[in-house]
């Protein structure tokens, strides 16, 4: 579990009671019927060519969310197989729509709402603290690419229907029929054709190397002739905070406790000692990870790793974590950051009926969490396609804010030190250079050909809720193709 539910598990019934003052608040709008009719188009299109049973729904401009005069969202259903309804919101450029590249926008979980980055962290707007309206954030995504935020799996957020993914793997699949019925469409087929930058975090560790390297696969099928479809050449992958190998990581909440570079001893010398014991001792973390890693994807591996899985969880993370908050360290449960104003906001059933929502907003999903929990996905390394990617000449960012404790930068440091590519060598060689945005320091960078890792400072789990200039200003140099620079 790499998600919002982590601090339910860690610090139960916390109170968020950040208290901000907003400026240039939009308020929730009047949905009237006639006003319905000026503002929104709600269509169906059916897809049929590659896909069976498959179907868009959507709501086009609601005026939600994104009120820059002359921009454009749509929202609404793709429906991927019978009883299978995949929410996503799409938000076009605010500058140069016609060019500007397409990006996905996925968070983790499993089972967790992509509304989380639209609303917490680098979408167009975010919400008021009554709940009641949204204003614009300077720093969305949307300022320099069309963007599309996708519910996935069904069960997660507003997708509603069989809830059948049960795994990484299991997955992938439903994602790329979602493409295909988007590319597909006339609404974004014009999309097809563009740079296409993958976007995730968090359980992203997992879902990026899996969903692109199986975009790759059904590319090559495409082009051989033995798959009909619209081939998805994702130009670059971006993982903020990302679990990517759990032996690895979990080895990280030890050595973080001890000392998290820039903050200190986060645990005191009794608590690192339990925390040392249960990664490095007999049938510990480590022990157990490992057998997890050997049974590899045979009928046995599910419960030996998801035993593995809980273990780690209940005897290093939890305690590694203590009574901070696992998504940033400076904070506890007296105030956390980002707030959940925008839940309330997207339960409100006026604004559900305005984006075309049809089932209750729910942030991260138990039945969908239960699912990968059973097949001991977490404790599942991603390493192997992560490195290929790497290896094919993907332009890559794996950054981390260096206060999460979740996924913790030092975790994510290691996993990418560990990459079999051809530039390992390089990448254990390059030092650590400062990226400046007016003279301050906000990351601190390693680059090798395509491929970047960064340290943000000051961030916590969710980098673009802590970080929005910084944020925005690395992915437009991702964008752009440039290794991370300073900028004046």
């Amino acid at each position: 579990m790499r998600s919002h539910r982590m601090r339910t598990l860690i610090l139960a019934g916390l109170a968020f009671s950040l208290n901000i003052s907003i400026v240039l608040s939009t308020p929730r709008p009047a949905i009237s019927e006639g006003a319905q009719a000026v503002l929104q188009t709600y269509r169906t299109e059916y897809v049929s060519r590659a896909q069976n049973d498959t179907s868009i729904k959507y709501v086009a401009n609601s005026g939600i969310c994104e009120t820059t005069p002359g921009v454009k969202q749509i929202s609404g259903y793709l429906d991927v197989g019978a009883n299978m309804s995949m929410w996503f919101w799409f938000f076009e450029s605010r500058n140069e729509p016609e060019t500007a590249p397409f990006a996905l926008w996925l968070n983790g979980g499993p089972g967790c709402s992509s509304m989380l980055g639209l609303f917490q962290e680098n979408g167009p707007c975010h919400v008021t603290p009554d709940g009641n309206a949204t204003f614009i954030n300077p720093y969305s995504w949307n300022n320099i690419s069309n963007i599309m935020y996708i519910d996935q799996p069904i069960g997660s957020g507003f997708s509603y229907g069989t809830v059948d993914v049960n795994s990484t793997f299991a997955a992938a699949p439903a994602v790329w029929k979602a493409m295909q019925i988007l590319f597909e469409s006339g609404e974004f087929s014009e999309y097809q054709s563009r740079e296409f930058i993958f976007g995730t975090e968090s359980y992203g560790g997992h879902y990026g190397p899996a969903f692109v390297t199986y975009f790759d696969e059904q590319n090559a099928k495409i082009e051989n002739g033995s798959l009909e479809g619209e081939q998805i050449n994702v130009s670059a992958l971006m993982i903020n905070n990302g679990w990517y190998d759990p032996l690895l990581q979990n080895e990280a909440y030890v050595t973080f406790a001890t000392y998290a570079p820039g903050y200190g001893q986060l645990q005191n010398d009794t608590v690192i000692a339990q925390l040392n014991e249960a990664f490095y001792g007999p049938g510990g973390c480590r022990e157990q990870e490992l057998n997890c890693y050997a049974t590899g994807e045979t009928p046995e591996s599910n419960k030996i790793c998801r035993t593995a899985d809980a273990y780690c969880i209940d005897y290093v993370l939890v305690p590694a974590v203590g009574d901070r908050d696992v998504d940033d360290l400076r904070q506890n449960s007296s105030a956390l950051f980002p707030p959940e104003y925008y839940v309330t906001y997207l339960q409100d059933p006026e604004v559900m009926k305005a984006i075309g929502a049809e089932s209750n907003y729910v942030e991260c999903s138990d039945p969908v969490d239960s699912e990968f929990e059973r097949t001991g996905d977490d404790a599942r390394t991603w390493l192997p396609q992560l490195s290929g990617l790497a290896n094919s000449g993907l332009k890559m960012l794996i950054w981390a804010g260096d206060a999460d404790i979740n996924c913790n930068w030092l975790g994510g440091h290691a996993s990418v030190l560990a990459m079999d590519w051809y530039g390992n060598k390089t990448l254990h060689n390059t030092p650590f250079t400062n990226m400046t945005i007016a003279g301050k320091p906000v990351a601190a960078v390693q680059n090798v050909d395509n491929f970047t890792f960064a340290r943000v400072y000051e961030a916590g789990h969710e980098v673009a809720a802590f970080q929005p200039q910084a944020a925005l200003e690395i992915f437009s140099q991702v964008i752009k193709k440039e290794p991370l620079h300073s900028v004046p």
